[in-house]
């Protein structure tokens, strides 16, 4: 998700608004000339601002199409899904900037949501939000915990047939984060966080060691088992469902709360990569 349409949409939508409005104004040729008779900037204006508007209002502050280009949230979330992101619920921002102007509500734990890339603003990801302002998350030996409390996690029969492609032995958990149950796929004998602990020394460079494992000594000491983080006031903390194969929170840090978008809350249409049509198959809401 690296392009951001309202870059385009609202320049057009208020050029054509200053048009429409200084025609309507001064100029007056469609008053004069009549329609199809002035010209053709005029024409545009008139047929296209008021629905570029309304899409605008629609895309900023109500819901927002977004496409799904990466497996980090399988299985809630496959590469090709299709959904819809409320803009609302985490309050109303002004569009290309981000500002909010009206405050209604925040993220809660368990919720998936999409946000600007604290590391590369300009680009979309999304994860599953587990840490709040102020937690503690621990991760020990592949057990969350926030705040001390264990979270449930429970082992599943379920299986995906692409996971037949993977050289790594697949497992699935259902967890339960707040008022949200969704499943969480793990890859057996793989630590990508020590895989890129141990990459970042062998190039000698700091920039590429994990977050968690920044200044972290149970992380040193466990030989990257475990891990912990508080997370800081007007910050959250995110993970990818598919927790060896997502660039997350673990790798780069908190995302504050300025760079929130929206919840994902839909999916209304999956399409397989290449020349396949879309399905509606994958349709329904986001746990």
């Amino acid at each position: 998700m690296d392009f951001d349409f309202n870059l385009i949409l609202v320049p057009v939508t208020l050029i054509l608004f200053i048009v429409w409005l200084l025609d309507k104004l001064l100029f007056k040729q469609r008053a004069n000339n009549g329609r199809g008779n002035e010209n053709f900037i005029v024409t545009w204006a008139y047929d296209f601002w008021p629905v570029l508007a309304i899409v605008l209002i629609l895309r900023s502050f109500l819901f927002e199409p977004f496409n799904i280009p990466s497996d980090s949230m399988v299985p809630t979330l496959e590469t090709g899904d299709f959904i819809l992101v409320n803009k609302f619920d985490y309050g109303v921002r002004l569009p290309v900037i981000n500002k909010k102007v009206i405050d209604i509500g925040e993220p809660k734990r368990g919720e998936v949501i999409v946000f600007r890339y604290p590391v590369k603003p300009s680009v979309s990801y999304i994860k599953r939000v587990v840490g709040l302002p102020g937690d503690r998350i621990d991760f020990r030996s592949g057990t969350l915990f926030i705040n001390g409390q264990k979270i449930v996690s429970v082992s599943t029969s379920f299986s995906r047939e692409k996971d037949k492609l993977s050289s790594f032995s697949t497992s699935y958990r259902l967890e339960t984060l707040g008022e949200h149950q969704h499943l969480v796929r793990y890859l057996a004998d793989r630590n990508p966080l020590i895989e890129q602990f141990n990459y970042a020394q062998s190039q000698n460079d700091a920039s590429l060691i994990p977050f968690v494992a920044k200044d972290n000594s149970t992380f040193i000491q466990s030989n990257g088992a475990d891990w912990s983080v508080t997370v800081p006031k007007g910050n959250y903390f995110a993970m990818g469902d598919n927790r060896d194969e997502s660039s997350d929170g673990r790798f780069w840090g908190f995302i504050p709360e300025e760079n929130l978008t929206g919840r994902a809350v839909y999916i209304w249409m999956h399409k397989e990569p290449g020349l396949n049509l879309p399905t509606f198959n994958r349709n329904g809401t986001i746990n």
